[in-house]
């Protein structure tokens, strides 16, 4: 899509406007390069989605971006998805592969050790750097790229019982992240319960009675949950199905935002056991989750959803300090030091500008809050504040604005 037929909230159109991120032909189609700015957005995602999972008992883990293709020829996705992911790379008579996926790496990490019972559910997180070869023609912006980051995990079950509960608090997790990040349920995204097709063996694993117990499972949970979600045949993982946390772009494109989803055949390709009470092994189960989904694909949903004018715990610059002539730039530097230490991203404009022209080039940027500094702030001690959300609020002292905004972003209001 050419620029003047982009919609004004086209995540393309306002990541050139805002200097948010950028591709290059040199580089590589769907490869996105970050600019300090919108790394500062997905920093500070990716921190929340890290910290909050660490509270609900999830162990982050680091695994590598390239394997072997033995890895991902045992775990069936090289020969279901051989299509969609890169050509294998051939180094002393061994070939690896970019990873398209974690799964694999996350269970050879459990087999390291026996585990018990008691161990389980086994929680493993990453932030994961993924590759997979999008033609051309389906590359779009961030939504579908050939790089990608994924918060990824994989919990280990002992039993249905468990794996159910599981499913039920990953998605507790997903609809927490989404309401952080303001969106809501029935109208930024809806469910959809994703199911195979027991006839099609060349894409799902054939099982299929593991196949009616899981789906039976995953519908009542939904049904448990009295959440609204709409029923999608061959939509399914090869191997399971799942639920599918669906949203709409700019354009009216729906894509999948956050999944969960049930395995029905990675225990057994991997031998995934633990210790039973009776001492004996028995066959462990395995749900995937993503709960904040891919990271450019959230960030494209969310520079879509607020145009740009991110809350200010997300905000790249959360305030800009005006001086209105170079007399005023001494004071406005100490208003700059003391914001930068208290952690709050700061700007100060030093250009010649006229103040009109400064304070319209940091609405453009879309900055929560612009700080005017003239004579009348320095004899009083105070800064001139307008909020981008709610106007001209005046003089104020720069604890009580530090105080304000330190409360502001803590809560991510």
């Amino acid at each position: 899509m050419s620029e003047n037929t982009e919609k004004p909230n086209d995540h393309k159109r306002l990541g050139r406007e805002l200097d948010l991120f950028t591709f290059s032909d040199t580089v590589g189609k769907g490869l996105p390069l970050w600019t300090a700015k919108g790394s500062t957005v997905r920093r500070e995602l990716e921190r929340f989605i890290v910290d909050e999972e660490i509270k609900r008992g999830y162990s982050h883990v680091y695994t590598p971006d390239i394997a072997k293709l033995d890895l991902y020829i045992k775990s069936g996705h090289y020969p279901y998805y051989k299509d969609s992911q890169y050509d294998p790379i051939e180094v002393d008579d061994e070939k690896f592969m970019l990873r398209p996926m974690t799964c694999p790496h996350h269970f050879e990490l459990y087999l390291r050790k026996p585990w018990s019972y008691r161990e389980l559910p086994v929680r493993m997180a990453e932030l994961a750097k993924l590759y997979r070869y999008e033609k051309s023609g389906e590359l779009m912006g961030l939504q579908r790229v050939r790089s990608f980051c994924l918060a990824d995990a994989h919990i280990i079950c002992k039993d249905e019982k468990q794996a159910v509960e599981e499913i039920g608090k990953a998605l507790d997790l997903i609809e927490y992240a989404n309401g952080v990040l303001g969106l809501e349920m029935g109208k930024d995204y809806h469910y959809r319960l994703s199911l195979g097709d027991r006839n099609n063996t060349e894409k799902y694993y054939k099982d299929d009675g593991g196949w009616d117990k899981a789906e039976k499972m995953l519908a009542e949970l939904m049904n448990e949950r009295k959440v609204k979600y709409v029923e999608a045949k061959d939509e399914a993982a090869f191997y399971g199905p799942k639920i599918d946390i669906q949203m709409k772009n700019a354009n009216g494109k729906e894509d999948t935002a956050f999944t969960v989803q049930y395995d029905l055949s990675s225990p057994e390709k991997f031998n995934l056991t633990y210790i039973g009470e009776d001492g004996k092994e028995h066959r462990a189960l395995v749900v995937h989750r993503s709960s904040i989904g891919s990271i450019e694909r959230t960030m494209a949903f969310l520079i879509e959803k607020y145009a740009g004018a991110f809350p200010l715990w997300l905000s790249p610059t959360q305030v800009k300090v005006l001086p209105i002539t170079d007399n005023h730039l001494e004071y406005a530097k100490s208003v700059y030091e003391e914001l930068q230490k208290e952690n709050i991203r700061v700007e100060i404009d030093e250009s010649k500008e006229t103040l009109g022209k400064k304070i319209r080039g940091a609405k453009t940027e879309k900055i929560p809050y612009i700080l005017v500094i003239g004579d009348k702030e320095i004899e009083s001690k105070t800064v001139g504040v307008e909020s981008r959300d709610q106007g001209q609020l005046g003089a104020t002292k720069l604890e009580d604005l530090i105080s304000k905004l330190k409360k502001q972003i803590s809560e991510k209001k």
